[in-house]
């Protein structure tokens, strides 16, 4: 992984949060001929999908339903996000007690059945989910990806490798809030935030790659320091330059943003 810290001032005072700030990655030697269309290749070189809809649910533990083989036709159809505790019943009975609203606990299991066309097989493919209540784990094709104890943080794995590219893919994850009480309020159960897809190109930026701070604000100006991480998944070393284009948002719905300036930072092979 290479990272790229650079800082850059303004003469305004700003908020950052009232600036959006655009990372692309193009080929070293770009020409200011080529940035346009370099710029459209590289945003092209991630897509973001979303992956909520056509998944199938089961309420309760299923033997083998993280192999592909596994027979889930009869399974409930339903698009995330989804909580199946607010379901019911209530019952005083319930492990989560009053601070659960009484309400029932246990296992559920989803699986998504999804194809990638062959041109992707040289990419990196990565799940994200924006969180799982309670405790998840999650397989491609039969495999383990791994298990997270926890239902309020955000997680991904990749699936770079276990993959059938121009075939049937079948993700599946298993939520489990059997242990009571486990919250002061309702938490819900199951996968309650939105899942993505993401596919990139070997050469990226990965996720929470980039990091902005203002060292120094003051009335008249402000330092902005960016620190951005690449990582290289292929078989050999790459250059690339990282271009930073940074907007001022309208203080108003109209006119739209402003486009201030480019930054662009050619690096050592990754």
């Amino acid at each position: 992984m290479m990272r790229v810290l650079f800082q850059m001032k303004t003469a305004q005072f700003f908020s950052v949060a009232a600036l959006t700030i655009l990372f692309t990655l193009l080929p070293k030697h770009s020409t200011a001929a080529d940035m346009s269309r370099q710029s459209a290749a590289a945003a092209d070189a991630r897509m973001t999908e979303n992956f909520d809809s056509n998944w199938s649910f089961q309420n309760g533990d299923a033997n083998g339903a993280e192999q592909n083989q596994f027979d889930d036709s009869t399974w409930r159809k339903l698009d995330l996000p989804h909580d199946w505790s607010i379901e019911g019943p209530f019952a005083e009975t319930n492990k989560t007690g009053g601070a659960g609203a009484f309400l029932p606990s246990g296992a559920g299991w989803y699986r998504k059945h999804f194809t990638l066309p062959p041109d992707d097989s040289g990419k990196c493919v990565t799940v994200e989910f924006d969180g799982v209540m309670q405790n998840s784990d999650v397989w491609i094709n039969g495999v383990l990806l791994g298990h997270r104890p926890y239902g309020y943080v955000s997680f991904s794995y990749e699936l770079t490798g276990h993959l059938n590219f121009g075939g049937d893919n079948i993700i599946a994850a298993r939520a489990d809030t059997s242990v009571q009480p486990a919250s002061r309020f309702y938490a819900g159960a199951g996968i309650y935030r939105h899942v993505h897809l993401v596919v990139t190109d070997p050469v990226h930026i990965p996720q929470w790659g980039v990091f902005v701070t203002t060292p120094q604000v003051s009335a008249s100006q402000a330092t902005v320091q960016i620190e951005t991480s690449v990582t290289n998944e292929s078989d050999a070393p790459r250059e690339v330059t990282v271009q930073t284009s940074w907007f001022r948002l309208a203080e108003s719905p109209s006119p739209p943003a402003r486009r201030i300036a480019p930054w662009l930072m050619a690096q050592p092979p990754c």
